[in-house]
């Protein structure tokens, strides 16, 4: 790259104007600063390879480049590492145009829904239209001008497509900032095929080393006195812990207040460790997948205090936990709208700063709750952590002679463990600064409700998107993020999961990464079948079982999904993908897995069989899925009899 002319330009390609320049752009946060975009992943095509792979290549001293299997795990990979820096790096991931730009759709779905920043350069079709139609290239009836890539739109947090070279001195600015905006997601930046490869005099100026600052908008000391009011008019108050507290930093803040005023903190999926020291006040996850202490206080709350959450249907138990009739809420959020959640008396301000003004005020105040609500937290805790325990508890086996008749629960599996007690094993190797993951089925639920994330045992919770496929590309990312390879990143997910999308084995095992994925092989999507038998009183097309007869389509003969269970050998899969498998199937065997592997240079599976249908406690909470309006079979109407008598505890809170 030379000075080519007396005004202080450079010629470059827009390939190599948006690689040069993103390796240049830094963030800065509380005073330490940091590559906002490190390195680059993706998967050619034709829509990108001429363009941004020879610009990668040129430059690949400056912003490395991973190599994927499919797009939308890459930008897993990318939105991971986003979230286990705190929202203060991301990489950029690159696809070429049709169904490889379309495979990132996803990944930009649960990007923006979880508040994460990530930028996409898809490859686009001719901007100069001289070779149309292309292969891959949509052809719209009315809209001459639309491609695959408009798709984005609706789940990006910005989206800009570059049909010119000097667009990019506009163009990539607007992204470094949707980045490093309190309000982030999925930022994309379409490149048409042709125009990534035009040229272009830009100035010198213009890749100079640029700082972002994430910011941290400053709490308003009236509504910050509003708020402190009502937790000092509060009887039973109670703070629930979204992921805003984690990505601010302000675990010590969310202490702090909650020892001052002596308040019950209960998490959400994305809160999930956003109390890091054991207190009588941390009680762990709320609503559906919450423990059933945490949601009796939940029903008896007169003040809900929520700290950057959104509040899902999974939170709020469909807008049915809190009946407490005098109840009030106030909540603390960057975004506006978020923080009126349920009619909430907001703060908008970053949740570090926020949450020590209101501990100054509530310090002064000398604010504190009952003596009767947190011995009523303390008792109900108490009895859950045994109830959790026994649940947990690897050496004792599970009961199944004792199952009533009538239990759904599979009794002739060779699976001796439940998937409790395998989550007991992984918490009883758990050490200070580990990280395990969850992002769909039931482990997510089973690891909020049951998790110690205490004392650095990281739960990274994707439960904004709940999308299979995230968890282990997940890994990748947060290994990326986490180079102390004494640190073990474990994924947990289900064999459905791992059915679905198994192929970044090979980028971990290419990349020598050290990432852990443990399978609780429970023969299905159990987790909706489980959801299925209490809405439909039926199994139907969620277990992996071998038809009972031959299927032929338009016969009208009934051929069902109900023999005996598929025989899959997940280790075999394990292994041709470039990993160290090992199947487990007692709690001693899982333990010296979990021994061995620990220190393995690359990509370890774990599959362990768990028994089908056999489930942790319930949280005792309702959650809004209709049974069939009307249907033929009985089982079905009394279920819906049973569903509208629930409607009755939903509220609207303002």
């Amino acid at each position: 790259m030379t000075d080519r002319t007396p005004q202080g330009t450079v010629r470059l390609t827009v390939a190599q104007a948006v690689v040069t320049y993103l390796s240049r752009q830094y963030s800065v946060a509380d005073g330490y600063r940091r590559r906002l975009i490190p390195a680059a992943l993706g998967i050619f095509g034709h829509g990108n390879v001429a363009g941004l792979g020879q610009a990668l290549d040129q430059f690949s001293d400056r912003l490395p480049f991973v190599q994927g299997r499919n797009e939308q795990a890459l930008v897993h990979i990318a939105t991971a590492y986003a979230k286990a820096t705190n929202r203060h790096a991301t990489l950029a991931v690159t696809a070429s145009i049709g169904p490889g730009a379309l495979n990132m759709v996803t990944g930009a779905g649960l990007a923006t829904v979880n508040r994460l920043p990530v930028l996409l350069l898809p490859g686009d079709t001719y901007a100069t239209r001289h070779q149309g139609p292309v292969l891959q290239q949509l052809q719209h009836p009315v809209e001459a001008d639309a491609s695959v890539n408009d798709a984005f739109r609706p789940v990006s947090r910005f989206f800009d497509r570059v049909t010119r070279p000097e667009q990019l001195l506009t163009a990539l600015p607007a992204a470094m900032r949707a980045l490093t905006d309190v309000d982030t997601g999925a930022v994309v930046a379409s490149l048409p095929q042709d125009i990534q490869s035009h040229a272009y005099d830009y100035p010198v100026a213009f890749f100079a080393e640029h700082d972002w600052p994430i910011r941290r908008p400053a709490p308003d000391a009236d509504e910050v006195a509003v708020v402190a009011r009502m937790l000092a008019e509060a009887e039973k108050p109670l703070i629930i812990a979204g992921g805003g507290v984690v990505y601010s930093g302000a675990t010590e803040e969310l202490e702090a207040l909650a020892d001052a005023a002596g308040v019950p903190v209960t998490e959400t999926f994305a809160g999930k460790g956003a109390v890091q020291r054991r207190a009588w006040w941390q009680l762990g996850g709320i609503g559906l997948e919450g423990t059933p202490a945490v949601n009796v206080l939940a029903r008896e709350a007169d003040f809900v205090l929520t700290v950057g959450s959104r509040l899902t249907d999974f939170a709020t138990a469909s807008q049915s936990l809190f009946q407490n009739p005098d109840v009030r809420f106030a909540s603390i959020n960057v975004n506006v709208h978020d923080a009126g959640r349920l009619g909430a008396t907001g703060i908008v301000a970053d949740a570090k700063r926020a949450l020590a003004a209101l501990t100054d005020v509530v310090r002064a105040n000398g604010t504190t709750t009952p003596a009767g609500w947190q011995e009523k937290a303390r008792t109900l805790d108490g009895q859950w952590r045994q109830e959790r325990a026994a649940a947990l508890d690897p050496d004792v086996p599970f009961d199944l002679a004792s199952l009533p008749d009538d239990s759904d629960v599979v009794r002739d599996t060779e699976a001796s463990l439940t998937q409790g007690q395998l989550i007991g094993l992984l918490q009883e190797h758990a050490r200070s600064g580990d990280t395990i993951i969850a992002a769909a089925g039931g482990a997510p639920g089973d690891l909020q409700k049951v998790w110690d994330a205490t004392e650095g045992r990281f739960a990274h919770l994707e439960f904004g998107f709940s999308c299979m496929g995230y968890e282990l590309p997940a890994a990748i990312g947060v290994r990326f993020a986490e180079p102390d390879l004494s640190k073990r990143v474990l994924s947990l997910l289900g064999d459905g999961t791992f059915l679905m999308a198994p192929t970044e084995l090979v980028t971990a095992a290419q990349e020598r990464l050290p990432v852990t994925v443990v399978i609780p092989e429970n023969h299905g999507y159990q987790v909706i079948h489980r959801l299925q038998m209490v809405r439909n009183g039926r199994e139907f097309g969620n277990e992996f079982r071998y038809r009972d007869a031959s299927l032929e389509i338009g016969s009208g003969k009934p051929a069902r999904l109900e023999g005996d269970y598929l025989q899959v050998d997940l280790v075999k899969i394990a292994e041709g993908l470039g990993a160290r498998a090992v199947r487990a199937t007692t709690a001693d065997e899982v333990r010296a897995a979990l021994a061995e592997t620990r220190d393995h240079a690359g990509p370890v599976v774990l599959v362990v069989p768990v028994i089908p249908h056999a489930d942790l406690p319930g949280a005792g909470v309702w959650w809004d899925v209709a049974p069939a309006e009307v249907s033929e079979q009985e089982a079905v109407a009394h279920l819906r009899d049973a569903y509208e008598e629930g409607l009755a505890s939903q509220r609207w809170y303002g």
